[in-house]
């Protein structure tokens, strides 16, 4: 084994940064545990979760008051890591009855929005969604072993990739994947990329799960992420273009807004690049990176997180989602050697879930930031 083949996919060893800082095992349990119960069952202005029915649930986008793919496969993924199969399945079971197309252009893909009785707002898939359905699929079927039809886990699983990589090849939709640079699309139609959904330690796994005959294309995907960061993370801030082209450079301007600068949706890059070190430890870029964004961010109060050029110019637009912002800052402390790593994870520990009108976003990267950085943000 290389020095760089020392992450956890390869010996099982997941650090607990918390624990490193000196807090107990019992206080981390405990820790997760309460968030997971405050997310899920909690007061009326902290709950993400609604059960529905005998045998469903969603998450609900409270700022939009909408479920979308996003939101219904970062629950999955959460209630997979914390081994609570009921609320999987109720999650599951809703998106695969309400959100995922049965025949046409999008057939196996997921409307990205609609009200939370299950009426869609939007037939387009969002490839976010899409990836993390795959691999928290995957993971329940490696956990807790497959059932009847659909909590057949990895057959539901490899049905949604096979449409992510060969839909069109019969002349109808697109894929969700550019066949020629490996780089994910911002959705199948469009021609550029957003940064935050590169997930290339995702792809590693797929390429173990998916169907034989895509493998080798999910290893180059993995790659073409990883080189695709490097251009797209701005070399002195650490920043990324909320969209960006298959080049690295900011999209343009869209009908629906301007995506070219660090808003809420780039957040997340920084998580998933120290995912990706955490797990698989491939690209020691990603360290360097990591320290970036955290100098960058380093005298900043959460209170004054801002909408910034990926060279770090701030305009007057607050953060909408500054707690989601420090939970990414800290999740980079998994690949982060610098100054600043360690006083990141204290403050996320600090720091309570938002409560109110805009929590959904923030507390889906807060819970994702805690679960990663006590080691229980695992391969299954």
């Amino acid at each position: 084994m290389t020095n760089l083949e020392s992450g956890a996919f390869y010996n099982g060893t997941y650090r607990n940064l918390f624990e490193e800082l000196g807090y107990s095992e019992e206080e981390i349990a405990a820790r997760l545990e309460d968030t997971w119960n405050e997310l899920f069952y909690g007061d009326q202005d902290v709950r993400i979760y609604y059960p529905m029915g005998d045998d469903k649930g969603y998450l609900l986008d409270t700022g939009n008051l909408d479920v979308r793919s996003e939101g219904m496969s970062y629950g999955m993924m959460m209630a997979v890591q914390m081994d609570k199969q009921e609320e999987f399945n109720r999650l599951w079971y809703y998106a695969k009855t309400f959100m995922q197309h049965t025949d046409g252009r999008y057939k196996d893909y997921f409307a990205w929005h609609c009200k939370p009785d299950g009426t869609r707002l939007s037939q387009g898939p969002a490839p976010d969604g899409e990836e993390f359905f795959a691999m928290a699929l995957f993971f329940a079927s490696n956990r807790w072993g497959d059932g009847p039809e659909p909590y057949n886990y990895a057959e539901q699983a490899r049905r949604i990739l096979r449409a992510c990589v060969h839909q069109g090849e019969d002349g109808e939709g697109d894929p969700m994947w550019d066949p020629a640079t490996k780089l994910i699309k911002f959705v199948p139609e469009s021609s550029f990329s957003d940064p935050s959904y590169h997930l290339p330690h995702f792809y590693e796994l797929f390429a173990l799960y998916a169907d034989e005959q895509d493998r080798p294309f999910w290893k180059e995907a993995a790659a073409a992420s990883r080189a695709y960061l490097h251009k797209a993370c701005h070399p002195v801030t650490g920043l990324s273009a909320e969209y960006a082209n298959y080049d690295g450079s900011p999209a343009d301007i869209q009908p629906h807004g301007d995506f070219r600068h660090f808003f809420s949706d780039a957040y997340r890059t920084a998580a998933n690049i120290a995912l990706d070190w955490e797990w698989f430890r491939k690209d020691p870029w990603q360290v360097e990176q990591s320290n970036r964004i955290q100098s960058f961010f380093s005298d900043k109060e959460v209170s004054d997180y801002r909408r910034y050029t990926i060279d770090g110019q701030p305009f007057e637009e607050p953060a909408l989602h500054p707690i989601g912002l420090l939970a990414t800052n800290a999740m980079a402390s998994l690949a982060a050697d610098g100054a600043y790593a360690r006083q990141f994870v204290r403050q996320l520990w600090d720091t309570p879930l938002r409560s109110g009108e805009r929590r959904y976003y923030d507390n889906c990267l807060y819970f994702f930031s805690l679960m990663a950085l006590s080691g229980k943000y695992r391969i299954y």
